[in-house]
């Protein structure tokens, strides 16, 4: 048992790993308290046995075949789970994980989430709920935008204040994610009100989709007009989850006349850079010397966008007209060049990656000012998927086992050593702020490759960062 602020908590063991899961932070967010910013949890009287993991945000399903969320679940979604090698003990390295999931959907219960491994190597894990899609990031008049992300910053604080009870060290966090978590990574960077939460961070796979608050409320009308026409605070979570997902699927796609650069990847949410929660992109804001304490590791994954192609069918779009709505001026005469001999189609894959996450990811390592460490995963264990977007998700949680792994990496018999290479270095990093590897500049833009041989590389990815490298993203809308 141990003792936090809100009260005493029970947990479980795991592989001599001690496991708390399914601890509020912050009170239900739905009632008096929907749409609005996070509130501290009351304190409770006698033992929470932490034992599950609390329920699950409203959204969709996050792949097909998959359950849908239910209100039946419970809407007590903002909980904090850790796993802690000596809970007992003090000093230990913090690591607090934020999932991904397009902004529309994620949870902390997910398997591949499991904290047990990287607990096993010294440090205390943290994931954690917070509020995604229309509850999370739907602008909405009245209401603060950026719920999700406020969630971030009241989980971080709870961290803050209650962590050393589970043996960890509160001057030395560390925050990482992946994809739209790894996102939300980079705005916690370019947040004031998330200053000092913590002293490291890492952001896999950043994507490069803002959103203008003009835009945010023109999704918002698209939404509700599907939803009958009931203002967001009157209508079910359910009822405004479904109406997101027919705007994003039916709506928006192959649409950019209409939508905008956000037609070739339709997503219904993205941060708002509203001047307020989040004062800019994070590009900008580091640029300018926000977070220039924070070490940071940034990188991405070499294939990205196959997941995503080859769980479409393939399919693609024109690449002159994708060239021409996403990429900088001149890039179809660029690309071709820098790319000689690519089909239509992997050059519309190499544009997608770069456009989605590759080069907001390179061009945040440009942007901090502080200490900088950056890395391209290379592996490539499938011919289909090669090193493609979430691949470094169970290689990161040692999730070997995993549904993930299995889809993306096969029967490689490099699985291990590729999880052993991102799990050491990302708990010695967390621990030592050193990685392994040589630190960043924009000169050289020195880059660690993870592969079956890893190598420290200059510029592995110079065509496509020589097309990108001043435009920068710019919020959409």
């Amino acid at each position: 048992m141990i003792t936090i602020g809100a009260g005493r908590v029970g947990g479980s063991e795991q592989d001599g790993i001690s496991v708390f899961k399914g601890i509020p932070f912050a009170k239900t967010p739905f009632g008096p308290l929907r749409f609005a910013a996070p509130v501290p949890v009351d304190p409770w009287d006698g033992v929470l046995e932490a034992v599950r993991f609390g329920p699950r945000p409203p959204q969709p399903p996050m792949m097909p075949g998959l359950p849908a969320w239910s209100p039946d679940e419970g809407l007590d979604c903002l909980t904090v789970n850790v796993w802690t090698p000596d809970p007992g003990g003090s000093g230990l390295p913090v690591m607090v994980w934020i999932y991904g999931g397009a902004y529309r959907s994620g949870c902390a219960d997910l398997p591949v989430y499991d904290g047990a491994t990287l607990a096993g190597h010294g440090a205390v894990v943290v994931t954690f709920n917070h509020r995604v899609g229309m509850e999370g990031y739907g602008h909405v008049p009245g209401a603060p935008d950026n719920r999700g992300l406020l969630d971030s910053v009241a989980a971080l604080r709870w961290v803050r204040e209650n962590i050393a009870a589970f043996g960890g060290d509160p001057g030395n966090i560390t925050v990482f994610g992946e994809s739209a978590g790894a996102g939300a990574v980079a705005c916690l960077m370019a947040m004031p009100l998330a200053d000092g939460l913590f002293q490291r961070a890492i952001a896999q796979s950043v994507p490069g989709m803002f959103f203008t608050p003009a835009h945010a409320a023109r999704v918002t009308e698209s939404i509700v007009a599907r939803a009958g026409g009931t203002s967001p605070c009157d209508s079910p979570a359910e009822v405004l989850v479904a109406a997101a997902e027919a705007v994003a699927t039916e709506e928006i796609p192959g649409n950019p006349r209409e939508w905008g650069p956000v037609a070739f990847a339709p997503l219904a949410f993205a941060p708002v850079v509203d001047g307020e929660v989040l004062p800019d992109t994070p590009w900008n804001a580091l640029a300018t010397g926000a977070s220039r304490d924070v070490e940071l590791i940034t990188g991405f994954n070499r294939d990205e966008y196959r997941m995503f192609h080859v769980m479409g069918g393939g399919r693609f779009d024109d690449v002159g007209r994708a060239m021409r709505v996403l990429a900088p001026a001149g890039a179809e005469h660029a690309y071709r060049e820098a790319y000689p001999g690519a089909s239509d189609e992997d050059l519309y894959v190499t544009l997608m990656s770069d456009w989605m996450f590759r080069m907001p990811s390179a061009l945040l390592a440009d942007a901090h000012t502080g200490t900088t460490f950056a890395y391209e995963l290379t592996w490539s264990p499938t011919p289909a998927f090669r090193a493609c977007h979430g691949l470094d998700v169970p290689l990161t949680f040692g999730a070997l086992d995993d549904e993930l792994a299995q889809m993306l990496a096969g029967e490689s018999p490099d699985l291990p050593k590729l999880s052993d290479q991102f799990r050491r270095a990302w708990t010695a990093f967390a621990a030592t702020g050193d990685p392994g590897w040589p630190r960043y500049d924009a000169a050289t833009a020195t880059t660690h490759v993870f592969d079956v041989e890893p190598a420290d590389l200059p510029d592995p990815e110079a065509a496509s960062r020589a097309i990108w490298s001043k435009p920068g993203f710019s919020p959409i809308g």
